[in-house]
This record gives structure tokens, sequence and C-alpha cells, in this order.
């Protein structure tokens, strides 16, 4: 059994995360995981636990808060100011702000009228799948394509850079909080990018969700250029990244439960409860973003110091015995489901009427267009990306037709 926290760092971690995770649940739910320089990193395991981690003030996202030497000076570079003030990172009244002017682009009823814009991704991106041969990879083929084509046209950046995206986005959501030249670099490329595209915007706007967010002013309030820069990263990131995972892993379970996947294929009307199982059961996210003890406090019987960071494990959570019955089974009718995949309190995923609506009406083209598809690896071998934050294959191989 792995019980030290270097062990979400290897490799394999993924494959095995599941025991662990509950062997944390059972002996130590809030795990003293790390300690560097006086200050410890904790994992909050439990369900109960996790829900009022994420919704206590008592724990709050900006670190400069807590840490009076944060360098937060305006003379930083511009790639390494963009992450200190994303919305995932920034307490009420910024992020109370933030997230106003952005709500109204992600609300289900607009979300909604996407429905038929994304039917139509969805319908030709599978056409170019039927014409190949072998087993097809159904990351590369549609799990990626269908997210970064509908965010980006959302947001009003050019399709044909989802690929530039793609590397941008594995680059930051891989990344430890050793930021090397790597990193810095591809940073760096992609600030440029938006640089050239918001001048584009300011030029000559269009009907999109930047070129509104450059002009639009809510009540007299609007985005700094630093909190425009972070916003798009974040919209571009999370707008996809959680979408992949979502539609991956929701596949592969249904493979891995082939009762269940027949279950559905006789009956779509359960595509929505099976997209809410497959949240639950391989959570697109596996810990939530960084948290931070404003001061010394008691939480859950464990003393935490001031400037401690705290981690929820999601991943955990959604498969934790004592809030859900039979919670190592995949049960794709199952109800209630009350997860927390897309987090819970003021940071609650502001794209979850997005991801929801593309996963079920990815799973739902799938299982009409290939209705033999069948897994074409290997259970034991299935290749997670090394990502703390997410939970993500690399690759999905599929026969299309049996």
């Amino acid at each position: 059994m792995m019980n030290s926290f270097e062990s979400v760092f290897q490799s394999n971690f993924k494959r095995g995360a599941y025991p662990f995770y509950s062997h944390l649940r059972n002996t130590d739910p809030v795990f003293a995981a790390w300690e560097d320089g006086g200050q410890t990193t904790w994992i909050v395991s439990g369900y109960d636990d996790v829900l009022e981690l994420l919704k206590t003030q008592s724990f709050i996202k900006n670190q400069s808060k807590v840490f009076s030497d944060s360098d937060q000076h305006n003379d930083l570079p511009l790639e390494a100011r963009v992450f200190q003030h994303m919305m995932l990172d920034v307490d009420p009244p910024d992020h109370t702000r933030l997230r106003k002017l952005v709500q109204p682009y992600f609300n289900p009823k607009r979300i909604q009228e996407l429905s038929p814009r994304i039917e139509a991704v969805a319908d030709q991106l599978i056409d170019q799948m039927k014409v190949k041969q072998g087993p097809v990879d159904l990351i590369d083929e549609f799990a990626f394509p269908l997210p970064i084509i509908v965010i980006s046209e959302l947001l009003g950046v050019p399709v044909e850079d989802r690929e530039k995206f793609r590397r941008w986005s594995n680059t930051i959501v891989s990344a430890s909080d050793n930021m090397n030249a790597d990193f810095q670099g591809d940073v760096r490329e992609f600030i440029e990018y938006l640089t050239l595209l918001f001048k584009d915007k300011k030029e000559s706007p269009k009907e999109d969700l930047i070129s509104n967010l450059i002009l639009h002013e809510e009540e007299g309030e609007q985005l700094t250029e630093d909190e425009l820069y972070s916003m798009i990263v974040l919209l571009i990131i999370a707008g996809h990244e959680t979408t992949v995972n979502l539609i991956g892993n929701g596949i592969y379970a249904l493979f891995e439960h082939p009762d269940q996947l027949e279950k559905l294929r006789k009956d779509h009307t359960l595509i929505e409860t099976a997209i809410e199982e497959s949240l639950r059961f391989y959570s697109p996210v596996d810990f939530s973003t960084a948290r931070w003890s404003a001061d010394d406090m008691d939480f859950k019987g464990k003393r935490i110091r001031r400037g401690d960071m705290v981690l929820a494990s999601i991943s955990s959570a959604n498969r934790d015995e004592r809030k859900f019955v039979g919670a190592q089974t995949f049960d794709v009718a199952r109800k209630p489901n009350p997860h927390m995949a897309f987090g819970y309190g003021i940071h609650f995923c502001l794209g979850a009427p997005l991801a929801r609506l593309e996963g079920k009406i990815a799973v739902e083209k799938l299982l009409s267009a290939f209705p033999t598809m069948t897994f074409a690896g290997n259970y034991d071998e299935s290749n997670w990306r090394d990502m703390f934050l997410l939970r993500g294959l690399k690759e999905l191989p599929v026969h299309l037709n049996g």
C-alpha cells in the first residue's frame, strides 16, 4: 500500500489511486502529506470533510494574504503574473467580480442554445472516424477535438490553432511547483499568441466572449489586462481539459463494466445519469487546486497552521462508502448522485453546464453511430496521463465496429 505523498507523483499512481484513497479515508482522512520549511501540505479525503473544506472561508485561495513575502509586484513578467489573477486562485470580492463578468456566457439556458452546434461537431468527427481503418484512438479523434472546437468558437479563437492549445494546456496542467524552462517557454508563447489575438479583437470585435470581455463594462467593472490574460488562459484550459477527461473516462468506465454498457445501449434515457456516474466514478479532477490556512486552526482533529496548504481529494470523496451505497460500483442508473466532480461552493465549476451537455451529446452520438464499439487496449496497462490535479487517459484505443 502506498502511504507517502511522493506516490502521487509516480507515473503509475493513477492505476492504484483508489485503494490508496480508501486507505486514507479509513486511517487518516486529514493526512499530513508533506512538510517543507515548517509548512505542511494536507490531503483531505472523506466526503463530509471535503465538503466542509470547499465551503468554509477559513481556507483561502490567494496565498499572498498568508505569505507577506509573496512576490506579487507588477514588474514580474506577464507569464508569471497570469497565474496570480486566475479566478480559481482568488477570493471574494475579486472572485465575485470576475465570476460575474463571465457567468452570463455559461448559464444553462445559453449553453443549451449551443446544442445544435455541438451535435454538428460530433457528427463531423464521427464521419471522419468511420473511414479510418483498424483501431481508433478515441481521445485524439473525438474526446479532445469536440470540446476544444466548441470552446474555441465560444471564445472566438481560431479552431485551427487547437493543437497549439493542446500543447500549451498539457504543459500548464502537468507542471509541478518546479516551473522549468520548457514550462516558461510554452507559457510565454501562449501569452504572445493571446496578445496578438486581443489586438485583433480590439480592432475588429466579433460576437464572441473575448471581444465582449475586452469591450464590455458591467456596472463600471471590467477586467484588468492581467485578469483578461488569466481569464482566457483558464477558460481555454478548463473549457476543454475536464471535458476531454469526462468523455474519455466515461467511455472507459463503460468498457470496464459491460453490463452497464449494455444497459445504456438498450436505454439511452439513462445517458444523463450515466454522465453523472462517470463524473463520480472517474472524476476528471482528482484534486482541488490549493487552499491555504489563513490562521492556526483545528480541522477534523488536526492542528493546521497558518500558511499550510490543504488539498481536497475530489476522487476520494466521490468514492466514499459513507456517502454512496456501493461506492466502488459503477451504476449508470445511480440516483441520487451528489458527487463533487465540479467542486462545491463559490468555486463550483463555471463550465459545468457545458461539460455536461458535451458529455451527453458525445456518449449519445457514439453509442448510436457505433453500437458494437469495443475497447482495443489492455485494462492492466491503461495509460493515464501524469497529472497531479486531473485524471485523464493518454489514449483510448477502440474498435468502432466490434
